[in-house]
């Protein structure tokens, strides 16, 4: 057992921990959990814990299902809740095949190979999510509702905003649980709200989103009441999004997107990272808001991105570049939603962004005014190209996508494009109520 394993264990056992939980991601961003005794807790931190991979959607076939996790003993927590079992600790895991090779289809170890190539040209991303999500009632029996539970908007304060007590436990677990938290607020519609935490390394992360969101639900339940990071559940009012904002850092701690010198004080490197943002917006999308309900967000009028481009003044681009710079300068993309896979999303990001630095691509200039207000042929003149308007849509500009087919391997691709496929055919045979009250009578 290594040094770090005797001190986790020394921790369990000083806290009286009784159970572990091991858990990892789907290619859909689910989190899955293996929950052990405490007889098993030497042989998790030791990696023989197995489990059946073809129970996982899209991870690999019955007749080679045995699937090994691997804890990361960084990402060890115990939860700051106990029930009449005691305590619970938590793993976050890199998922194996028996023969302790990477397994192609762990969305987590995806990430790990894009930023050791980033590494590898000198750069560390760091990233910092805006999550949002909604808070609704339950009904009598304990299944949601779309009944919001206050009639707050942006930044009001209680009693107006009567998510603000579930809100703080969430705060309270969260900063528990080792994040820092930096802010916390009622968002634009009733019942939707953000928390903010510091932004961290791209892996630590992505990390911190899974348990973000398993969080936020847990605390909610609590309340009796149910979170949702569906990206549009009330037709009408802004959906939510996950604008992600990035960087990139020397080993040595400096910002390589700041330049005093440069237009916009803005570097070469960061100009070519948001030139390749920009020239795979179109195909990663796909992956930063994987729903059908995704792109009943992406819309004009609910202040949600759907042009690609970039500016360093206003929020209609994809893309918008924060007024700070020195060591905050960095870039705010604005597509993603909660419901991705957060792995796979800053994957492709960081992927695109790269290849932006490599192939030497430049943003051009910004475009400063409301590109919203703007006619078709204006955004035309100005090469403004929209966002896909539906998953099928995107996925189309996925499938085509060399780079993104690379960074993520042939495994993730193939399975996340044959799900989103078979998704969507599943939402166009169905019939929904906005047809019935359109067409029934009047046809």
């Amino acid at each position: 057992m290594s040094v770090l394993s005797k001190e986790v264990m020394s921790k369990i056992v000083e806290e009286d921990v009784h159970f572990m939980s091991l858990q990892f991601t789907d290619i859909d961003g689910v989190a899955k959990n293996v929950e052990i005794p405490e007889s098993q807790f030497e042989k998790a931190l030791d990696g023989q814990i197995m489990f059946d991979g073809s129970s996982i959607q899209g991870f690999t076939r019955i007749e080679e299902s045995d699937m090994l996790l691997i804890p990361d003993l960084d990402t060890f927590q115990i939860y700051p809740w106990e029930d009449r079992h005691g305590k619970v600790c938590r793993l976050i895991c890199d998922v194996q095949t028996p023969d302790g090779r990477a397994f192609a289809g762990c969305p987590r170890t995806v990430l790990k190979r894009i930023v050791e190539k980033a590494d590898a040209m000198g750069y560390r991303l760091m990233a910092g999510p805006e999550a949002e999500f909604f808070l609704f009632h339950r009904d009598e029996g304990g299944a949601p509702m779309v009944v919001t539970h206050d009639a707050g908007g942006y930044f009001d304060l209680g009693p107006v905003d009567m998510g603000e007590e579930a809100r703080r436990d969430i705060v309270l677990v969260l900063e528990a649980m080792g994040f820092e938290v930096e802010a916390a607020h009622h968002e634009v519609a009733p019942g939707q709200h953000e928390i903010d935490f510091k932004y961290g390394e791209a892996v630590a992360t992505a990390d911190a989103i899974v348990t973000f969101r398993d969080v936020v639900k847990r605390v909610a339940h609590f309340h009796d009441l149910h979170a949702t990071f569906m990206p549009k559940p009330i037709a009408g009012v802004a959906g939510s999004g996950m604008h992600t904002h990035q960087s990139l850092f020397t080993r040595d701690g400096e910002n390589v997107f700041y330049d005093p010198g440069g237009e916009w004080e803005l570097s070469t490197i960061a100009r070519a990272y948001i030139g390749g943002l920009l020239e795979h917006a179109r195909a990663f999308v796909a992956i930063t808001n994987p729903l059908v309900n995704s792109y009943k967000r992406l819309v004009p009028g609910y202040e949600a991105p759907v042009n690609v481009a970039w500016s360093e003044k206003n929020r209609s681009p994809m893309i918008r570049v924060p007024a700070r710079r020195g060591i905050g300068t960095r870039c705010e993309v604005r597509i993603p939603d909660p419901s991705c896979n957060p792995y796979l999303a800053i994957t492709a990001m960081l992927a695109s962004g790269l290849d932006g630095i490599e192939r030497g691509l430049d943003c051009g200039a910004p475009v400063n005014r409301n590109i919203f207000e703007m006619s078709a042929r204006e955004k035309k003149r100005l090469k403004i190209k929209q966002l896909p308007g539906s998953l099928d849509e995107a996925i189309d500009f996925l499938e085509k996508d060399t780079l993104l087919r690379d960074a993520l391997g042939d495994h993730i691709f193939d399975h996340f494009i044959f799900n989103k496929r078979r998704e969507w055919a599943d939402y166009i045979k169905e019939i929904h109520d906005w047809e019935l009250e359109r067409y029934l009578e009047r046809y």
